[in-house]
């Protein structure tokens, strides 16, 4: 019994070394969900949510480079073929956004539903598994969002200072707070920049307007679809608290599980050298006890009588 015990516990440590075991659950080999007690549709559903994290992670780098481009533009109608493709990649953004919190939603109802099947109740493995991927997922989920929030305030920022840049290229002059605000807010220049159409003629300066013009149009719009997303991430905090486990205390468990195959082992060895202990004083003890009535014996030469 012993030895099947260790070897238990060793062949566990083994298949978890080689990445082919569940630590809470012990499974092995190819985990996919008809190979696996409790997780129908489960792994497919999981790697869908995980093409979509993908995506997003492809349209935010888009997004970024579309950004570097749109910072050297110069021309109002370079600008609006810039414009288009931003916003075509933040519609994107969204729409992907909303599909993979719709689909770790769905996700969660079934890990709920799953609980109701015998050997799969709350706080079983399957139970724990399922969670810890699902709260996982979305974790990546929020990730993300928080990495298009932080490129909008990046946007907003480099908005900022290249209208001014546009302002002093046009008028020769530093404009004050108040009207770079104006002009951020309204994108109308056309009072701010009245003098240098008057000096330098209309037609010199509109392409300037225009270009401004387009590029708060764009911050704008992006600014609102990126603000969508904060939503989302409310949502997401929310479906997290839902679930009744902190994403750490889930984590926890699971690293803890490998704690306990490592304390097992260590109590199994000690019991097994105690016991190793225990049968080498045991035999002592006797060949003592041997010695001393063959000592008794021969002391009392029983056959001289």
């Amino acid at each position: 019994m012993r030895n099947l015990l260790t070897d238990s516990f060793e062949l566990s440590r083994r298949e978890q070394a080689s990445g082919n075991v569940d630590i809470e659950l012990g499974l092995q080999g190819d985990l996919t969900s008809s190979a696996q007690p409790g997780f129908d549709g489960f792994f497919e559903q999981v790697k869908e949510i995980e093409n979509l994290l993908n995506t997003l992670t492809k349209l935010l780098k888009d997004l970024q480079n579309s950004n570097e481009e749109s910072k050297v533009v110069t021309k109002a109608a370079t600008m609006k073929e810039v414009k288009k493709r931003m916003e075509k990649e933040v519609n994107e953004v969204a729409k992907v956004a909303r599909l993979a919190k719709s689909k770790l939603e769905q996700l969660n109802k079934e890990n709920a539903a799953n609980t109701e099947k015998p050997g799969f109740g709350k706080g079983s493995g399957v139970d724990r598994s399922r969670k810890t991927m699902t709260v996982a997922l979305t974790k990546r989920l929020r990730e993300r969002i928080l990495e298009f929030q932080t490129l909008r305030e990046e946007i907003q920022k480099e908005y900022r200072e290249i209208v001014e840049r546009r302002v002093f290229t046009v008028t020769g002059e530093r404009a004050d707070e108040e009207t770079i605000d104006k002009l951020i807010e309204t994108g109308d220049g056309e009072q701010i920049f009245q003098r240098a159409i008057q000096e330098q003629g209309r037609g010199r300066v509109l392409d300037t307007l225009q270009e401004i013009q387009e590029r708060h149009d764009t911050v704008k719009e992006i600014e609102k679809k990126l603000l969508d997303l904060h939503q989302i991430f409310l949502d997401l905090a929310v479906l997290v608290e839902a679930q009744g486990d902190k994403l750490d205390d889930i984590e926890t468990q699971v690293t803890g599980a490998d704690e306990h195959i490592q304390t097992g082992m260590n109590l199994l060895q000690k019991a097994k050298k105690l016991q190793k202990n225990t049968r080498k004083w045991t035999c002592i003890a006797i060949i003592i006890l041997l010695i001393i009535i063959l000592v008794v014996i021969l002391s009392i030469k029983p056959w001289a009588k």
